[in-house]
């Protein structure tokens, strides 16, 4: 059984475990179970599947956190425990992930494992011991300090089970994937947080009108952040329009580009380079042969890994100066023009995209064991022109392709 199953069965037993609890107890404080409920729902339908999941349904995230550190309503003291936290939460989870489900949108599952597990993380740590007044002594700033500390624990829990089930479904070094996380939590996640913990201490004090009051800026970030988003996918929209320049002009044969960022960016993941490394590597990739367009007559097939290593410097010297008019980010200039440099004085990324590139010219209409052929050929070739470490990454990125349990994901 994969670690990403058993996540999975976890989460289903500790749902199935607090309805039990629930319809056999009953449910108490029925109005503001309703409230939170809705409040989950709402979070829900406005989830935006195309964003990461820590980002993808923050204000459904905040109002069950806020609920599972609720103590008091308008100055009540409540009488709801963890078991009908989780209860409530996924079935408010539920109901508002129907229209995402009737639209045949994936992660769903995923997303609802990981939203009651770290639920019920909060609410078995806080309500238990509220319930029982070991939190009274805790006035004021302290009681402040001591949600967010429950809820830090919190997303560091969340964090660690997104990294457990990446890893486990996708092969991928489990640290960097932890890393990308916890940098991750430093964006909507702390915002997604401080709602949280706000949210609670304002019904508190407050009453139920707190809600739509506490909510509204996180809406707000939310809408930022989609808007942040459509902004990045249209720059990489750009970048992959500019790079098929050269399959355009006949220069290199159609989806070469694509492929080779694809294929780079799986193998960046494997030697653990972070999120902003990735998107760096995988323009660059994109934007490799652009130098190309300054040849008289055309390389056949774009094959320029056969080039003497002077043309190869020329030409990747010229595919920089290309991409620094474009405004691009001066990195990606960096790996583009530095990618025919000796593999000892390149940069990761340069020889990342050095590597994939052989191996897909190579590799490229070889028919039956060509893949194996040309990766050979690159084992062969690790003393002077490749890394060893990339090729033998690549390797592994190529395993997961053919594993459909565990390929690669292309972009574009």
């Amino acid at each position: 059984m994969t670690l990403h199953r058993l996540i999975h069965l976890c989460a289903a037993a500790l749902a199935s475990a607090a309805l039990a609890v629930t319809l056999w107890q009953g449910l108490d404080d029925r109005g503001v179970a309703l409230a939170f409920g809705v409040f989950v729902v709402v979070g829900e339908l406005t989830r935006w599947t195309g964003a990461p999941p820590r980002e993808a349904a923050p204000l459904g995230a905040a109002g069950a956190l806020a609920y599972a550190l609720l103590g008091q309503d308008a100055g009540r003291a409540t009488g709801h425990g963890a078991a009908q936290v989780v209860a409530v939460v996924l079935a408010a989870s539920l109901v508002g992930c129907v229209p995402h489900l009737a639209r045949g949108r994936r992660g769903t599952a995923d997303h609802l494992a990981r939203r009651v597990l770290t639920v019920g993380f909060a609410a078995v740590c806080f309500q238990p011991l509220y319930n029982r007044g070991v939190f009274d002594a805790w006035i004021g700033p302290a009681y402040a300090l001591l949600l967010l500390a429950l809820l830090a624990l919190t997303a560091l829990c969340d964090a660690v089970l997104a990294a457990a089930a990446a890893h486990s479904r996708t092969g991928w070094p489990f640290g960097p994937l932890l890393r990308d996380e916890l940098r991750g939590l430093l964006g909507i996640g702390s915002a997604v947080c401080a709602t949280g913990a706000v949210t609670a201490l304002a019904v508190a004090v407050v009453g139920l009108w707190a809600l739509p009051v506490f909510c509204l800026p996180l809406f707000l970030v939310q809408l930022a952040y989609r808007r942040y988003a459509a902004v990045r996918t249209t720059y990489r929209q750009t970048i992959a329009s500019l790079a098929r320049a050269t399959e355009v002009a006949g220069y290199t044969p159609a989806g070469h580009a694509r492929r080779v960022a694809a294929l780079s960016r799986a193998v960046g993941r494997d030697l653990g380079l972070t999120e902003p490394e990735l998107t760096v590597l995988e323009h660059a990739a994109l934007m490799h042969d652009i130098g190309q367009l300054s040849l008289v007559d055309p390389v056949p097939d774009g094959a320029t890994a056969h080039l003497p290593a002077t043309e190869q410097r020329r030409i990747a010297l010229l595919g920089g100066a290309v991409v620094r008019q474009t405004g691009v980010d001066p990195a990606v200039a960096v790996v583009v023009e530095r990618q025919a440099d000796p593999c000892g004085e390149q940069p990761l990324a340069a020889r990342i995209v050095r590597a994939v590139n052989a191996y897909e010219e190579r590799a490229r209409g070889a028919g039956p064991g060509g893949a194996l052929t040309a990766l050979e050929e690159l084992r062969l070739g690790t003393a002077d022109d490749y890394a060893p470490e990339v090729v033998e990454s690549l390797a592994r990125a190529l395993a997961r392709e053919s594993d459909p349990a565990r390929g690669w994901v292309t972009h574009g």
